[in-house]
């Protein structure tokens, strides 16, 4: 399943997180426990279980929904949940270290760390979403202004694995040109996109990237999604704000 802030069970998921930043704790509750009864895959149960634990008055009813959200996230065995696995182990060793079972807590630190050694192991293809006119060959490097906000200069330049979160970006990127999104290839190391990853969703569930080294473009993608324009303005107003966080 690709990550999508259209899906049902994940509009909840940003409904239950609105309600906590306004600290109505038990609405969002119930707006997690809403996406658990009606998710329909382990995707959106792996989210939904992830949610509920934060919510739990206990350390052991924590440590079983956490275990339940790392269930469903090794069956699910792909890029859009592996990043959340350091993040979701050390959350079960903490459960355990303050359950007094330092056994446990030592083998989840360790399952966290192996985890983090191998992110981010997403192997692409990667695109990146622009307004911008661009030939095959072209380097995208970092160092210009956002394609969102132009006042913000870029310290490195960003990316996904999405082709429609590229087509979002681009839909949303300033300019008048057409959308486009190109097929990149990075040429250097890479890392997750902190500002994305295990801040609101758990992991990076949009497989957003960032390098300081420059993305070789090696095509131009034509099948993607286009947001309607009520989704289009909504995210709009998002980017209007925020403090130049990055949508790719």
């Amino acid at each position: 399943m690709e990550f999508s802030p259209f899906n049902h069970v994940v509009k909840l998921c940003i409904q239950g997180m609105s309600m906590e930043e306004k600290d109505h704790h038990e609405e969002a509750r119930k707006l997690f426990m809403q996406g658990w009864d009606e998710a329909t895959n382990d995707h959106e149960k792996f989210l939904s279980a992830y949610y509920i634990s934060r919510h739990q008055k206990t350390v052991s009813d924590k440590l079983k929904w956490l275990e339940t959200a790392l269930q469903y996230a090794l069956k699910i065995n792909d890029s859009t949940v592996e990043s959340a696995l350091p993040a979701l182990y050390l959350n079960i060793a903490k459960c355990y270290e303050d359950l007094s079972d330092p056994q446990k807590a030592k083998e989840n630190s360790e399952l966290a760390a192996i985890q983090l050694k191998n992110n981010p192991s997403d192997k692409g293809p990667f695109y990146h979403g622009t307004k911008a006119a661009l030939q095959i060959g072209d380097l995208l490097v970092a160092g210009g202004n956002s394609n969102y906000k132009s006042e913000f200069k870029m310290n490195h330049i960003y990316f996904t694995a999405l082709v429609n979160g590229a087509g979002l970006a681009a839909a949303l990127a300033k300019g008048e040109g057409r959308e486009r999104v190109y097929i990149v290839e990075p040429t250097g190391v890479y890392e997750n996109d902190p500002n994305l990853t295990d801040k609101k969703f758990p992991g990076n569930p949009t497989r957003s990237y960032r390098s300081q080294t420059p993305l070789k473009i090696i095509g131009e993608a034509t099948d993607w999604h286009k947001p309607n324009p009520e989704e289009l303005q909504k995210f709009r107003e998002k980017l209007e704000s925020s403090e130049g966080e990055i949508i790719n």
